[in-house]
């Protein structure tokens, strides 16, 4: 019986979860944590995820990666990312145009892509879910910010399958916690629920509305830049202000230093969350300077109230974009774990006028458990008790074209649900100068239907057989303010001497939120289609099978790791039982001191091997396994 899984794979943490025996199930990793580090890290002779690379970053710190999820799907130039640079320890730098992260690994400059480190993380999770069920896993849903544009959720479903994963759907985060609460709840009335996900590095609100089973998504919005982390980064810079005044040394340009304080503030404010004040202690901080000191949670909450107050106006925009009113929302689901701090959740309950917070699923969780469901809904086997759900998501851009003058023409409007169908039948004057168009619009939307009429000048180029479409992403009333998508031309139109041509432009948003725009003019049928990836140097397919052939060398790799770990501590545990019996036998005079000597020579010999050569090849720790 196949197993499907849901994976969040997340900013700062990710986590994976199956749906069996009516139930969801989190997977934990080695360490025993249900959330792991997005983290990845190569060092001189292995390649390290998750917890181990996050614990080593201090000392690796230009090969250690994180944030992945702030860079998939963007184009080098997006000012965006020019900001976080500035932030990141590792190099991010230009490769004939397209955006790859640069690292040392086995003495060699490795480029490698962004999608290629997600697709690391989610080789992690489906490791995990293996072990845990003790078979192959291939089929999996990934979740993705609920603003994630056509390219971000492309390159994440790129990820999946260069991880060696069937991606059967990808879903937004806020989505998959409506799920997860739903299925808990078992709501079979009508419900307006408010998702406010503040998770380690970015912040998003969705307002769904639940109706027997249905699942419809009514707005979203978010901060990608606001999470847990800004809230270290408030304690980290209060510290080293405080660290200066004791001793007057500056600590802020040291990267290994604010590594670990960083650390250190994470977990103070954890305990903020539940006590009322919090130490941190860290030795050998500036020249064998020893650095403790405390604060307390009023002190934290007074230099973190502005980013607490900014939630506040995201959600508002929610509620005005789905056109609601606080008081009509029936219940409000905290996601995330930065969701624990307690001036956050006063706030939040105040704003909504004193209304309790739902709390009755573990925010760090609640992602990967409707990611989960969603899995079992798409795999249904009959000997699993799958709840019977739909999920209607929504684009969270408008999608249209450049009209005459760059004016941006929608075809399918922001917040319009998904899966959904648009077609323009695009007429032009070939007897004027300037092209007219006259465009018959139906779109097609489950479960909504609407017709409207445009009419409206057209910018499409036109040439003796074609004509050239630009396909805009974004809200701004002119296209220089969008984000261009893609251009394509439909070539092979058949021409008319004088009169009206007819081209029918078609965009398709599927289940993924993946956009699809044909054109097809319909006196010749010639028709061009295109799956649009965001105007970005997107992953052909023999560099997705490149990377799936580089993956799996990795994984191999790991494996040989693991191995020789695997084995070295088997005969590291032999030694020390062979020392324990020999020792009871010489009290007990049943060896001979020359014997004694012999063994314990070699056991010191083995010990002190597997010390000073640890890389030896597994065929020689087998050998002495073996004797």
């Amino acid at each position: 019986m196949a197993v499907a899984v849901g994976i969040d794979l997340g900013t700062a943490y990710s986590s994976v979860a199956i749906f069996r025996n009516g139930k969801v199930e989190v997977i934990a990793n080695e360490q025993d944590n249900r959330t792991t580090p997005s983290y990845v890290a190569f060092a001189d002779v292995e390649r390290l995820i998750g917890s181990e690379a996050k614990s080593q970053a201090a000392m690796n710190s230009k090969n250690t990666i994180f944030d992945a999820k702030r860079l998939i799907g963007r184009k080098i130039d997006d000012p965006i990312l020019k900001n976080d640079m500035k932030y990141w320890p590792f190099k991010v730098i230009n490769h004939n145009g397209t955006l790859k992260i640069q690292v040392q690994h086995k003495n060699e400059t490795k480029l490698l892509t962004v999608e290629e480190i997600s697709s690391m993380i989610l080789t992690k999770m489906k490791d995990m879910a293996e072990a845990y069920v003790g078979k192959s896993v291939f089929d999996a849903v990934i979740t993705v910010l609920d603003y994630f544009n056509n390219s971000q959720r492309q390159a994440t479903k790129d990820a999946g399958t260069i991880a060696g994963l069937n991606v059967l759907r990808v879903i937004s985060e806020s989505t998959a916690a409506a799920l997860a609460y739903g299925f808990d709840k078992r709501i079979t009335n009508e419900k307006d629920v408010f998702i406010f996900d503040l998770g380690g590095g970015t912040f998003n609100v969705s307002i769904v509305s639940t109706d027997h089973g249905v699942f419809e998504v009514k707005s979203t919005a978010g901060n990608i830049h606001l999470g847990g982390e800004d809230f270290d980064i408030r304690l980290v810079d209060h510290f080293v202000r405080e660290f200066k005044q004791q001793h007057g040394k500056d600590i802020s340009e040291n990267k290994r230093i604010i590594r670990r304080l960083r650390t250190a503030c994470e977990c103070a404010k954890l305990d903020l969350s539940s006590l009322s004040q919090a130490s941190i202690e860290i030795e050998s901080v500036y020249e064998d300077i020893n650095f403790y000191s405390t604060i307390t949670r009023v002190r934290f909450e007074d230099m973190n109230f502005d980013l607490c107050h900014s939630t506040l106006e995201t959600v508002e925009k929610a509620l005005r974009d789905a056109r609601m009113d606080k008081n009509s929302i029936d219940d409000i689901i905290l996601i995330g774990g930065s969701t624990r701090i307690p001036k956050l959740q006063q706030m939040l309950r105040d704003f909504f006028n004193g209304k309790e917070l739902n709390r009755s699923i573990n925010p760090d969780e609640a992602v990967a458990c409707g990611a989960a469901i969603q899995a079992a809904i798409l795999v249904r086997d009959e000997s699993k008790i799958v709840p019977d759900l739909l999920l209607l998501e929504l684009a969270p851009f408008s999608l249209g074209i450049e009209t005459v003058g760059g004016v941006m023409t929608p075809i399918i409007r922001r917040n319009s649900s998904i899966p959904i169908r648009a077609t323009q039948t695009v007429r032009i004057h070939t007897d004027e100068r300037k092209q007219i168009v006259s465009v018959q619009k139906s779109t097609k939307c489950f479960p909504k239907f609407r017709k409207q009429k445009i009419h409206k000048e057209s910018s499409f180029t036109r040439h003796f057989s074609g004509i050239s479409i630009k396909v805009f992403e974004g809200d701004g009333a002119m296209t220089k303010d969008n984000n261009l998508l893609d251009c394509f031309e439909l070539n092979g139109i058949s021409s008319v001497v004088s009169g009206e041509k007819q081209i029918e432009v078609t965009f398709n948003i599927d289940v993924n939120g993946i956009l699809t725009v044909s054109a097809v003019d319909r006196d010749s049928e010639n028709r061009k289609e295109i799956t649009v990836k965001n105007n970005r140097e997107c992953l052909s397919q023999n560099e997705i099978e490149r990377m799936i052939a580089d993956a799996e060398t990795y994984r191999r790799e790991d494996k040989i790791r693991h191995d020789r770990i695997e084995a070295k501590n088997k005969i590291e545990s032999y030694c020390f039982e062979i020392n324990t019996v020999i020792n009871n036998k010489v009290s007990t005079h049943n060896i001979t001191v020359f014997d004694y000597k012999k063994i314990t020579n070699s056991i010191e010999e083995i010990l002190a091997w597997l010390q000073t050569d640890p890389v030896r090849k597994l065929v020689s720790l087998s050998f002495y396994e073996n004797e």
